[in-house]
């Protein structure tokens, strides 16, 4: 679990946080596997026998005053009984100690749930199997068709033998495949025409549930057989006679609402006997055209048009509340859907998101098949360790209290502060905003603040061989499911003194705050949205000027005032941050030709990133090589002046790209691309295997590629839209009209 907050060290009161200008709160990331500083934490297995605090519900730690047959609560310091088996526990000494005494950061396994009696012995965990459907459009192309089959290829490598998979297609029907038997058979289930959200026969009755999910390992063959009998509904017979002239419009029909809301029916038909999670990966080529959950399909101008009448910044309202009343199922069913939109053709994610952020899902999107890195990005979903059934409280001390929280989950509908998350990776964070309660502060005579982040989940672990007889696969693929509780607390230093405050900021969640209220705001209107950021930076380098006394009474005018926070490193990416963020293609207007589908996938992924990893997808890094086995130098300015180094080679990340670029006057004798073995390469391995989705790569020399991908990334040689910054060129006369806009504000402020 890593957690980091914004500011390290906390103000001592709200009016020193306001002044300071900088936004308080924290990023946390649940499921990691260490903390921040890459420690993991202590675990046990006796997580019901932690002591909870009677008035405030929080967990015992390290940080909690501990008495012969009392505790005291480290968040709000009441007094706690311990029962005579609880003393006894924490009068052990040295390796004897439980978790929580040797760690404020612990992972314990949980027996049983709270309220749920639990018995002397009883085992902490149970079996279970792992199950994963796969949904394919038809009503596509060949090519799409293509790439899926290598991306659920690559997802049978990455599944865990003995997992049950299932395989679906939907177009104007529903085709379910049974792959168990000598050769795959698919039975089908046709979408009525005016359906009104059921199938004239349940999916059950078309194939049973068992006969659907075949376990991967002993069925694997046959699965790839049937992957190769899909075909796009392009290419079915089509007879024209003029009584199936109905028939021919079916064949280019995309049912996909009502084939997800009855293949979350059919899944929960054994919930709970069969599997505790099914993750249901769907694939689609265009918007939904075809019975329940239908999108409304116009042309691309009226797409790209605002929702109001003559406005150019607001984004197309959701079109139908179907999808968000089928999350809502899927949760309740302990389904995820990942979604994989791969197409250019408005598809409406705004309305479709909902289904997978709310279930735990991912959504991506790929503008093209020749591009897309589909395979690669499946493989890695399927790979990595995930947790279910995911419970997050954060708790703080009584002098201040959570203001706003965000991320990918839903809130508890009868306790605050409580939030729900069905599916959660290692990478998933969730930003929390903090202000203090109503006339209180941090003193010297007031106990340090404490945050404490709770995180009860379920995990399935894979226990590999459990029988000798090869042939029978099922027997020797056994799963466990383990329910674990997961808790840090955390003891932060505070100041009274704002030059401490500013010598403790973390630019990188201070970003991530602001790219989670930006969001919000978008979805109302992008360019209010982008004057609220430029006002923030306004704000934040108005109130550093006047903390270090730059901007007197007297003084020598404009030219005094500080842009650049040249008086504290901590501060000095904000001002780059803030400019590459307005930069952003989340925050283009129409007219400046962004994609109201990448709009929402950019929406989706950058709400769910940490914060390095979200700095690297607003601002990117660009580092110079002398050669592809030596590098040079890390670049801090991304503008058009590096093509004056004398480096002929240059990396830039930008999270989900990743670009080699090679000077004009590159050496002939330099290989182009870098030869696989090289220093470059080996750092585009590592940066690949790193994220959690796989970058694109492209390679350009500039003696005769076109440079153009490379240089939009040189964003301190663009302008800002003119329509909220007017005449600015490029970073520095940004800059300087930040400049003019603090000594405007300075002058007309009252005295």
């Amino acid at each position: 679990m890593a957690v980091r907050a914004s500011l390290a060290c906390f103000p001592s009161d709200a009016a020193l946080q306001e002044s300071s200008g900088i936004p308080w709160g924290v990023a946390v990331t649940p499921f990691s596997a260490a903390d921040e500083r890459g420690s993991p934490p202590a675990t046990g297995d006796e997580g019901h026998l932690l002591p909870r605090c009677e008035s405030c519900y929080a967990y015992f730690s390290t940080l909690c005053p501990l008495h012969r047959w009392s505790w005291s609560c480290a968040i709000c310091a009441a007094d706690n009984d311990l029962s005579p088996d609880a003393s006894a526990r924490y009068a052990r000494d040295g390796d004897q100690d439980p978790p929580e005494m040797r760690s404020a950061f612990v992972d314990l396994l949980l027996p049983g749930e709270e309220g749920e009696a639990v018995p002397a012995g009883a085992a902490a965990t149970t079996t279970t199997t792992p199950v994963y459907v796969a949904a394919v459009d038809l009503s596509s192309s060949e090519d799409f068709l293509e790439l899926v089959k290598s991306a659920l290829l690559a997802a049978l490598e990455a599944i865990s033998p003995g997992s049950l998979f299932g395989l679906l297609t939907f177009s104007s029907k529903i085709g379910l495949y049974d792959v168990q038997g000598p050769i795959p058979i698919v039975k089908n289930a046709f979408i009525p025409p005016g359906s009104d959200g059921t199938l004239f026969v349940d999916l059950e009755d078309v194939m049973p549930l068992h006969s659907f999910l075949a376990p991967v390992d002993s069925c694997k063959d046959r699965i790839v057989e049937a992957l190769e009998t899909i075909k796009p509904t392009s290419s079915w017979e089509i007879t024209a006679t003029a009584s199936e002239v109905q028939d021919h419009a079916l064949h280019y029909a995309r049912g996909f609402g009502l084939a997800m809301d009855a293949v979350v029916n059919y899944l929960c038909s054994e919930y709970g006997s069969t599997f505790e999670l099914a993750r249901i990966f769907t694939f689609l080529s265009g918007p939904p055209n075809y019975g329940p959950g239908k999108i409304e399909t116009r042309s691309d101008g009226e797409h790209n048009a605002a929702k109001m009448p003559g406005s150019d910044h607001t984004f197309i309202s959701v079109q139908t509340n179907f999808y968000t009343n089928l999350a809502a199922s899927a949760v309740q069913a302990g389904v995820c859907v990942d979604l994989f939109a791969i197409t250019n053709e408005y598809t409406d994610l705004s309305s479709l998101k909902v289904l997978s952020v709310e279930s735990g899902g991912s959504l991506y999107m790929y503008s093209n098949t020749d591009e897309s890195t589909l395979p690669q990005d499946i493989y890695k979903m399927l790979s990595r360790p995930y947790a279910f059934g995911c419970v997050l409280r954060l708790r703080t001390s009584t002098e201040f209290k959570i203001a706003d929280s965000y991320g990918h989950f839903f809130p508890d509908p009868q306790y605050t502060n409580v939030q729900h998350i069905n599916c959660c990776d290692s990478f998933a964070t969730y930003v929390y905003d903090f202000e203090f309660q109503k006339d209180s502060q941090f003193s010297r005579k007031s106990s340090p603040p404490i945050l404490q982040i709770a995180f009860k989940y379920t995990t399935i672990v894979h226990q590999g061989d459990t029988s000798d007889d090869v042939s029978n696969s099922i027997s020797r693929s056994k799963f466990t499911l383990q329910r674990r509780l997961r808790v840090r607390t955390i003891q932060y230093n505070t100041t009274a003194n704002i030059w401490d405050l500013y010598d403790f900021v973390d630019p990188d969640v201070v970003l991530t705050i602001l790219v989670h209220q930006v969001i919000l705001a978008s979805l109302s209107d992008v360019l209010e949205a982008k004057i609220w950021l430029r006002d923030w930076l306004v704000n934040a380098i108005a109130q550093y000027n006047k903390a270090y006394k730059i901007v007197r009474s007297g003084g020598t005018g404009i030219s005094d005032i500080d842009v650049d926070f040249i008086h504290c490193s901590q501060l000095q990416p904000l001002s780059r941050l803030v400019f590459a963020f307005l930069l952003s293609p989340l925050l283009r207007l129409h007219g400046q030709g962004i994609h109201p589908d990448y709009w929402t996938y950019l929406q989706c992924l950058f709400s769910a990133l940490e914060a390095s990893a979200l700095r690297q997808a607003i601002c990117p890094t660009l580092i110079s090589y002398s050669s592809p086995d030596v590098e040079a130098e890390v670049h801090q300015s991304l503008s058009r002046s590096i093509f004056n180094s004398e480096s002929p080679i240059f990396l830039l990340d930008a999270y989900t790209d990743l670009l080699v670029y090679y000077s004009p006057t590159a050496s002939s004798t330099i290989p182009f691309p870098p030869p696989r073995d090289c220093l470059l390469r080996s750092k585009i391995d590592r940066l690949k295997q790193e994220r959690n989705i796989t970058p694109k790569l492209v390679f350009i020399h500039g003696a005769h590629d076109d440079t153009t991908a490379f240089e939009r990334y040189l964003i301190e040689d663009q302008t800002v839209d003119g329509s909220l910054v007017a005449s600015a060129t490029g970073f520095r006369s940004f800059l300087e009209d930040i400049r003019s806009r603090i000594a405007e504000y300075s002058t007309s402020a009252p005295v």
